[in-house]
């Protein structure tokens, strides 16, 4: 019922948990799976000590034929770099710039800062849906301003074809996965726990209406597996990794959402961050990493897209124009001003007396007054003038 290879990944799943450089090394040496696992079961000296430090409390698990029938029972599948489904090209780009050394943002990280070995999924194939996606993270006491903020950022990504990456978490997490489905778009859970576990259990209903198809739930967690302090720092990393870049909506300082950027930047994504209220402690930390220029400022879902997509396609500047354009007045050249401002809403004044208020000449005082009344500004009788 299941390949070989599934079952080396589901074992290896869960004898080596989370990210392994060791394992990573023999797998871009050509190296599969189904060998790997096996000189870890058999503890053979190839695989490195590394390796079998690694696995060395769990490697007698044997468990990958239940594991895998768990998971389908819940609605999961194993996949791996091998299956068509995998996002190659996302992990590529991101552990690729990871391991490169151009950001030592990571550095206390780097353990963490690979591939995962396998994925347990359910829904939508996630090559796929992390295709175009952009990670909203932020505080779970979000605030409503944070509410706010969150929905409007989703809702003007979505009609774009932008899925959103969050971690399910209580707080923005929530808000931003929940207004993905609510505006018609896709949406990533990336949990902290195996197959199985709802964390947090509030949104239980949530996961299994993202699952039966509102988009894609995945771990790289083996079933049943307990949500921990170390596993949601390690998880980020794929809440980064799947996404063009990473918006934190509200985070205080020392706030876990701040880790998910820190990944973004170590991973070549971009990082984002929305500003506050400055009597919120809610945004300290947003407003540390803009100030920092670790987080590029964003209040819009235009915003967002200036910076992910390819550059010239989106003209942040361009839309405030259309949405803000000036009025007549707001307009006017200097001159213009000038003459406008010395006419009056209430009682009518003589040209001459307009030149000598605006101290601009009365040949181009009379232009202009002329060209204010074309434009509905003004009104002439006789020599006096008043405004519309």
């Amino acid at each position: 019922m299941w390949s070989k290879e599934h079952q080396a990944a589901a074992y290896l799943s869960r004898v080596i948990e989370g990210p392994s450089k060791a394992l990573q090394h023999h797998l871009s040496a050509g190296i599969e799976l189904e060998k790997i696992a096996h000189g870890v079961f058999h503890r053979e000296p190839w695989i490195g000590k590394k390796l079998l430090s690694e696995s060395e409390s769990r490697y007698q698990h044997s468990a990958a034929k239940e594991d895998l029938a768990q998971a389908a029972h819940l609605g999961f599948r194993i996949i791996c770099a091998t299956d068509t489904e995998w996002p190659q090209e996302q992990f590529q780009q991101a552990f690729g710039f990871a391991s490169s050394g151009r950001s030592d943002i990571i550095r206390s990280y780097q353990h963490d800062a690979t591939c995962p070995h396998a994925l347990w999924v359910a829904g939508d194939e996630v090559a796929e849906s992390s295709q175009r996606a952009i990670a909203v993270v932020g505080t779970r006491a979000l605030s409503n301003y944070g509410r706010h903020a969150t929905e409007k950022l989703v809702s003007e990504l979505v009609p774009h074809q932008w899925n959103i990456v969050s971690g399910g978490a209580l707080g923005v997490d929530t808000v931003a996965h929940e207004q993905a489905l609510a505006s018609g778009g896709r949406t990533i859970i990336v949990m902290a726990s195996g197959a199985g576990v709802n964390y947090p259990a509030a949104n239980k209903q949530l996961f299994r209406r993202v699952a039966q198809g509102g988009g894609t739930l995945l771990t790289e967690y083996p079933p049943l597996l307990r949500p921990a302090r170390h596993r949601f720092l390690t998880r980020n990393r794929l809440v980064a990794a799947l996404s063009q870049g990473t918006v934190v909506v509200e985070a205080a300082w020392r706030s876990g959402a701040l880790n998910t950027l820190m990944w973004a930047q170590g991973l070549g994504r971009v990082g984002m961050a929305v500003p506050g209220p400055i009597t919120s402690i809610n945004s300290l930390g947003c407003h540390d990493k803009i100030q920092k220029g670790e987080a590029q400022l964003v209040i819009s879902g235009d915003d967002i897209r200036s910076l992910v997509e390819q550059v010239g396609a989106v003209d942040a500047t361009e839309q405030w124009e259309r949405q803000f354009a000036a009025d007549d007045i707001q307009g006017l050249a200097p001159v213009e001003l000038r003459v406008f401002d010395a006419l009056s809403n209430y009682h009518r004044i003589e040209t001459e007396n307009i030149a000598r208020d605006s101290g601009v000449p009365l040949r181009l005082c009379v232009y202009t007054l002329m060209a204010l009344q074309e434009r509905g500004l003004c009104q002439r009788k006789g020599t006096t003038w008043i405004r519309c």
